[in-house]
This record gives structure tokens, C-alpha cells and sequence, in this order.
């Protein structure tokens, strides 16, 4: 192996010479204790290298010792349910060697060499496969059966192939190029984390990932294939969302990158994810998770490998065929590894000191996902989500990561502290958010759920944004300045904001709302704001008519469950009969949020 030595290292910088025959992004190993590093700047036969561990202690002259290979990671069975560092390290592996106070240099294989899985081919010998073809399947767990591929850019014909048990390394068959030559087939493929995986095409999105979070399932849906940003300030609830996607969309595997937060917030993930139940499978979420945690106290520049290692093994289970949601928690701490990096190479600064190329970057691994005809002799689809959160200084939406994210992603999920400090979660702004798969996913919804939900949801955005604007002449004059149809408007809209946009992920019958129970509860409030209208014009009282006790009915119908939704049935029943004319009172009172005036 060529050989080099350190001239200088600044922080998670160190710049190495001798290494003539090394290329970009190749993997070296960095003094005596062997730490990982890769190559991110070539001048000559000198080397910038990012380091993935402390560097104190390192000093010029130390060695370096090239690899000859990029950063990768290994992708086969045993990755679901495990827990990685940024670099692929099983964490629990790296425990039992060092304790809970890991030390440097230390490593050990992504994927374990001695776990002997039971392999089922689907092919013969005989058969002519190519790149990405199914061989056999191993049932990873009681949630997922993993397909075992052949290699990208392989193509041959099987020589042999057998069942059995395996461990990841030893070959399952035989495969004979078209040259003559015998190529291994064994379960394991190992894959440089900055190189896309192939496919054949990318295909429109149209069916919605439903998260059963009622704002982001009706208002401001994501499609499977989709990219979608959070951005917002400390406490708004950026992770709280992302876990509750994690927990209830309908993909079938789940990727999440603790890039840089809190090590508490990756611990509740661990804690709570074995003991929650899929409720698609019925078994513990963990079953269908892999996940990445490279923690705010782990090193700087791991965070980059983390977000690269996260979106190559969702491309492995897209290849396989599955829905895939990856979750990055937060890209903000990944641009401020950058910006650290690009620092210490004097790179010329862009806004706010972040490096020139953070757009680039952005942009480039947002658009590894997508929905894709898999690179295979098969018709065979699979889809990447990606939902990055920002953490914005402040909650500035002008700052450069957000910008550059909102460049790049089709749905933008704001976040307001606001919103947060008065309890109502998801913190999720609806005047600022939007969703650019409105249209793509509206002819899925129209089969599914109901040829009028678009219309629906619709309505209740305008009835939304009206308020908004209605709010500000109420908070100069009063209420009393409105019109009746307007105070009503007003009203649903605290019913809409209350009780449908509104949902506590602490309740057992709150925190997944199916579509079919998102599209009652809409007809439900909108049904009462035209029948309350055209039992004004009759001449009810405002006060009676919000006063009506299927008011109650209405603000309790979101902890409807799926076994009780034919009591939505009664709820209209109840809005028909009790909001009729009836006269004005002489003392009509105005009601408006809860309170009289």
C-alpha cells in the first residue's frame, strides 16, 4: 500500500504528502491508530484528507496509508435494525470491543461476518441475469424479505447456484461472463457512498406517502419519491415530525440520519421505535429501521459520510423494490461541517461563510431520490423519500441552507415557534407551507379516498387564508365589525385550525389519522359552515348556532378511531337537525374562539 506522511493538521484537517497514486474521496488510514479518513483535495502528490475521528495527538510526520479504494459501505442482510456511526461502525459492535467511551481507530465491519442467514435462490443455473436481477431472498426479519442482487454492471449466465445457509462473504453461485470469466456471487455488495447507485429511469411521482399526519396527508402532501424540507427554530418540533413519518408512513423501510442533533433525541428513537408497533405488520417499527446516529459530540466531518452512507442504503432497498423514506436530521449541522472544512482549506467563503458549492451539494443529494425503474431484466419499481430538517439560526428563513434546500425540494413544511408556544402541534405555519405534488397526487386521491377531497381541502385553505385576513380588522375593531357570514367563516376556521390541523402524537387515537378519516372530518366542518350560513339566513342566532352541542360532537371527531367512523354519519345527522332556523334572539351575542363579546 502506497505510504505517505502528515505535514500539517488543523482541527479535522490534515494535509499529507507522498501520496502520488491516490485519487479524490479515496479512503486512507491516518497515523499510527490507523483513523479513518478520506481524500477531499488533490495538489500534486499532496493530499487534504477529512478526518472521521479526533485528530489530537497527530503531528507532522506521522504516517498515512492509502487504501486505494472510496469510502463505502457494505449492503446485505443485517442491516435493518442496526445502529451505525457515521462511517458504517456497528455501534454495538464498537462496544463490545472498547465499552461505552469509544476509542480512536477502532473499527469494525458494517455488515457481521459470522451471522449465517438462510438463502433461497430464485434463479437456476443456466439462466442469463444482469445487474440487479433477484438471485434468492433471505427473510431478513418477520417484516422484510431481502433480495439478494446480482452486482451492478454484471451480466452473465448462472453456473451454480444452492440454498442454504450462508454468512455474508461466502458465495451462494457461480456466474459466467459473456468473456469466459467466473464471477463469485455472494450476498454481500459493497458500494462508494458518493456514487449514485444505476437505474434505468426516473418515473412521475403520483401515489402520496401517507403519514398519517393529517396538515402534511391533506394540506401539504409528499409523494413517495418525493423531497421535502422542515425547516424551523429550536422547539417548533422539526424532530417530533420527522419521528412521527418515521413511525407511520406507509413505506416500507425507514432510513434515519441523526446528523449532528442532540444524542438524547437519537436515544428516544431507540428507546421507543422496539417498543411502538407497525401498524402496517403488526411487529416493533425497529424491524423496518436502520439507523444512522452521528451525534452533535461525535466528529465534525463524519456528519457529510453520515448523509452519503444514509441515501446509498435506501438506493440498496429501492433497487430491491421497496418504498423507502430517509429521514436527515439535520442537513443545517451537515452545511456547518462543510463550512468548518471549507474553512480550513481557505476555500473562498460564500454567504455567511458557508463554502461557494452548498447549493451544488444540496441539490446533488436531494437529487438521488426519486421513484425509479430499477436496473434490472424485471419490471420493477422503487421509490426514495427524502425529508430533510433545517435548523435555521433563529428561525431565519433567509438564512443559505434553508435557500439553497428550497432551490431543490417540492415540498416546504414551515415551521412556527409560534405555533409551538401556544401548544398547537404539528407547528406546521399553513400560510407559508406548500406542496408542488398537489396536482400529481389529486387524481390518487379522487380513486382512494374521494373524488371531492381535493375540492375539500381546497376550500378549507381559502377559508384559512380568508381568516388571516379577516384577523387583523378584528384586532382593530372588533369582531362585532363583521359580517355574520364572516364571523361564521371565523369559526370554522378555529374548527378547522382545532380540530382537524391540530393532533397530539401522545394519543393513542390522535396520532394517525387514515385518509378516510381525514375526508369525513372535512365534510363534517364544512358541512356545519353551509348549513350554519343557511340557517342564518333563516334567522338563527350566531349565539345558538355556536352554541349547538354537535359543536362538541365535531371538536371530539378526530379521536374517532377506524372502528367507530360510521358515527361521523351521526354527527351530520346531529348538524342537520340542531343548526335550523329559528329567529334572532334579543340579546345575540358574538362568539368568536371560545370567548364571548
Amino acid at each position: 500500500m502506497e505510504q505517505g506522511r502528515i505535514l500539517k493538521v488543523a482541527g479535522p484537517l490534515v494535509v499529507a504528502e507522498g501520496l502520488v497514486d491516490s485519487k479524490m474521496f479515496d479512503l486512507v488510514r491516518v497515523g499510527e491508530e490507523g483513523l479513518m479518513g478520506e481524500i477531499i483535495e488533490m495538489r500534486g502528490d499532496r493530499a487534504s484528507i477529512q478526518v472521521y475521528e479526533e485528530t489530537e495527538g497527530l503531528g507532522p510526520g506521522d504516517p498515512v496509508e492509502a487504501t486505494g479504494a472510496p469510502l463505502s459501505v457494505e449492503l446485505g442482510p443485517g442491516m435493518l435494525e442496526a445502529v451505525y456511526d457515521g462511517v458504517q461502525r456497528p455501534l454495538d459492535k464498537l462496544e463490545e470491543q472498547a465499552g461505552a467511551f469509544l476509542t480512536r481507530g477502532i473499527s469494525a465491519p458494517g455488515l457481521d461476518r459470522e451471522r449465517r442467514w438462510a438463502f433461497t435462490p430464485v434463479v437456476e443455473p443456466g439462466m442469463r441475469v444482469q445487474g440487479g436481477d433477484i438471485l434468492g431472498t433471505v427473510q431478513e426479519n418477520e417484516v422484510i424479505e431481502h433480495r439478494i442482487l446480482v452486482p451492478p454492471h454484471v451480466e452473465g449466465t448462472i453456473a451454480d447456484i444452492a440454498a442454504g445457509s450462508y454468512t455474508v462473504t461466502e458465495p451462494v453461485g457461480h456466474l459466467t461472463t459473456d468473456a469466459g470469466e467466473r464471477v463469485e456471487l455472494i450476498m454481500m455488495q459493497v458500494w462508494p457512498v458518493r456514487t449514485p447507485r444505476p437505474y434505468k429511469k426516473k418515473i412521475s411521482v403520483a401515489e402520496p406517502l401517507t403519514t398519517g399526519t393529517r396538515v402534511i396527508d391533506t394540506f401539504f402532501p409528499l409523494t413517495k419519491g418525493g423531497v421535502a424540507c422542515i425547516p424551523g427554530p429550536f422547539g417548533a418540533g422539526k424532530t417530533v415530525t420527522q419521528h412521527q413519518i418515521a413511525k407511520w408512513s406507509n413505506a416500507e423501510v425507514v432510513i434515519f440520519i441523526g446528523c449532528g442533533e442532540r444524542g438524547n433525541e437519537m436515544t428516544d428513537v431507540l428507546m421507543e421505535f422496539p417498543e411502538l408497533e407497525d401498524p402496517y405488520s403488526g411487529e416493533p417499527l425497529l424491524k423496518r429501521t436502520v439507523l444512522v446516529a452521528n451525534t452533535s459530540n461525535m466528529p465534525v466531518a463524519a456528519r457529510e459520510a453520515s448523509v452519503y452512507t444514509g441515501i446509498t442504503m435506501a438506493e440498496y432497498f429501492r433497487d430491491m423494490g421497496y418504498n423507502v423514506v430517509l429521514q436527515a436530521d439535520s442537513t443545517s449541522r451537515w452545511a456547518e461541517a462543510m463550512r468548518e472544512i471549507s474553512g480550513r482549506l481557505e476555500e473562498m467563503p460564500g454567504d455567511e461563510g458557508f463554502p461557494a458549492y452548498l447549493g451544488t451539494k444540496l441539490a446533488a443529494f436531494y437529487e438521488r431520490a426519486g421513484k425509479v425503474e430499477c436496473a434490472c431484466g424485471a419490471d420493477r419499481t422503487g421509490s426514495v423519500s427524502v425529508v430533510g430538517s433545517v435548523s435555521p439560526p433563529g428561525g431565519d428563513l433567509s438564512e443559505p441552507v434553508v435557500q439553497n434546500t428550497l432551490r431543490v425540494v417540492k415540498v416546504f413544511w414551515a415551521l412556527q415557534d409560534k405555533l409551538a408556544y401556544e401548544r398547537h402541534f404539528p407547528a406546521i405555519d399553513w400560510l407559508t407551507s406548500y406542496s408542488l405534488y398537489l396536482d400529481k397526487v389529486t387524481p390518487w386521491w379522487s380513486e382512494h379516498v374521494s373524488p371531492e377531497f381535493r375540492a375539500r381541502r381546497d376550500r378549507c385553505m381559502a377559508i384559512l387564508q380568508r381568516e388571516n385576513e379577516l384577523a387583523e380588522i378584528v384586532r382593530l375593531v372588533g369582531l362585532e365589525a363583521l359580517s355574520a357570514e364572516e364571523q361564521i367563516l371565523m369559526e370554522t376556521a378555529k374548527s378547522i385550525r382545532e380540530d382537524f390541523l391540530q393532533q397530539n402524537a401522545f394519543r393513542d387515537d390522535d396520532q394517525f389519522s387514515s385518509y378516510r378519516e381525514q375526508d369525513l372530518l372535512l365534510e363534517t366542518i364544512l358541512l356545519f359552515h353551509e348549513k350554519a350560513i343557511e340557517a342564518h339566513t333563516k334567522g338563527a342566532s350566531l349565539r345558538d348556532l355556536f352554541a349547538a352541542p354537535v359543536r362538541e360532537r365535531i371538536a371530539r371527531a378526530k379521536y374517532l378511531t377506524e372502528e367507530r367512523l360510521a358515527e361521523f354519519e351521526e354527527i351530520r345527522s346531529d348538524i342537520e337537525t340542531q343548526l335550523v332556523g329559528d329567529g334572532f334572539d334579543d340579546d345575540e351575542t358574538l362568539v368568536y374562539a371560545g370567548g364571548e363579546r
